[in-house]
């Protein structure tokens, strides 16, 4: 594997770096007051504002490799990108790289027909509409599929849906005018219960009960939602790629999601570690900065041996992937998904600790990144549920 990147990636590296100092770190601050309203799901103008430059600058679905408007960049490409944009939980939308319209607009791009294409990923891929993943249920453990209560009926030409969903990503927010519902379609094949629809938002039917907030966090600018679908009625033509082949699916979508996930988890803790030092590095307690006390020494050696750590996995999963397919990269993908959140949440903890009070508040956006560090355990996957996996497969190589 060659640790040194291309011309192509240095020099969008060079000007996302340039993209992020001049128009998202110096915003920080303009974005929270815009979102801290009732309206904090709709769309913001400064992202809004940003969107045509970073699409002027040729920044624009780096993540998506295989299509016409995608950049082209491999899984190993896309990584260090992918990172920078991860330091600022909100900046990946302004390239349109935001989840989980990415892993939404990977579906469609590998598995949509023409017609499903034309209507949902253009505007997806143009960043003129939002889109929601339902497939978490709030009365079965959704980290098996198998457990899924979902109905998705056959009716002569159409489909009618009946279900209770949560943690549906994306759906609080207005532009959202597509969900991607994974449901049974056959319960008694066993190989092939699960089929995924596309549900238009404003199908009737379809209701948003509550919004879900993570540790008193919006963790997603476009948000969680608890949705009820009764008697949900679309067309048959709307099934992605057929049915029982929901779960095939899922999980072509979710090794990239989780790995993205990963990418953007190490820039947010190269942040944490950077306000880290800075922090360490001014304040005075008991006659001499806390730089210069062994505690916060050996916590700042041992986070960026954390941070390399996982970047080197990532780097790795991503290099499997491209080369091998995500199903033979599935063990180095479980292996990241668990290190990397892991990772971010101890260098967090350090960095909240390092600003004491402070750490904790609104003035930082440290506890925010922690709240989302801990929830990223959980989604896609519990850690329970990788390491159940990577020791399988570690177990039958004897």
């Amino acid at each position: 594997m060659d640790f040194d990147h291309s011309p192509k990636v240095k020099a969008l590296q060079k000007k996302l770096d340039v993209f992020m100092g001049e128009f998202i770190y110096p915003n920080q601050q303009r974005y929270r007051e815009q979102t801290a309203n009732d309206d904090r799901w709709g769309p913001s103008p400064l992202i809004e504002g940003l969107k045509p430059k970073a699409r002027a600058a040729g920044l624009w679905n780096l993540f998506l490799p295989d299509s016409q408007q995608g950049a082209g960049l491999t899984n190993l490409e896309y990584a260090p990108l992918c990172e920078i944009m991860g330091r600022v939980p909100w900046a990946p939308e302004v390239f349109n790289c935001s989840a989980p319209d990415t892993g939404n607009m990977e579906i469609l791009d590998r598995y949509g027909t023409p017609d499903q294409k034309d209507r949902w990923l253009r505007p997806l891929l143009n960043g003129e509409i939002r889109s929601g993943f339902a497939m978490t249920e709030p009365d079965v453990a959704s980290s098996d599929a198998t457990n899924i209560k979902s109905r998705i009926v056959r009716d002569d030409n159409d489909l009618v849906i009946n279900s209770r969903k949560w943690w549906t990503s994306g759906a609080m927010d207005p532009r959202c005018q597509l969900l991607i519902f994974m449901g049974k379609t056959d319960p008694e094949n066993p190989d092939r219960q699960q089929s995924m629809v596309l549900v238009p938002r404003d199908a009737p039917g379809v209701t948003i009960l509550r919004w879900l907030p993570v540790f008193g966090f919006d963790d997603a600018p476009h948000g969680h939602a608890e949705v009820d679908f009764v008697n949900v009625r679309v067309p048959a033509t709307n099934i992605l790629l057929g049915e029982g082949r929901g779960f095939e699916i899922a999980q072509a979508r979710l090794g990239p999601g989780r790995i993205h996930h990963c990418m953007r988890l190490i820039g947010l803790a190269e942040m944490g570690l950077e306000l880290m030092c800075k922090r360490v590095s001014s304040r005075v307690a008991f006659g001499k900065p806390l730089a210069q006390q062994s505690v916060w020494l050996e916590r700042i050696a041992e986070a960026r041996i954390l941070i390399d750590e996982a970047r080197l996995l990532t780097l790795n999963a991503a290099y499997r992937m491209d080369t091998a397919g995500n199903k033979a990269a599935r063990a180095e993908i479980a292996m990241i998904k668990v290190a990397a959140p892991n990772m971010l949440c101890t260098i967090l903890d350090w960095a909240i600790q390092a600003h004491g009070a402070a750490g904790v508040s609104d003035d930082f956006p440290l506890a925010q990144a922690y709240a989302y560090a801990r929830a990223v355990r959980i989604v896609d996957g519990p850690d329970e549920v990788h390491r159940n996996q990577i020791g399988r497969l570690e177990l039958g190589k004897y």
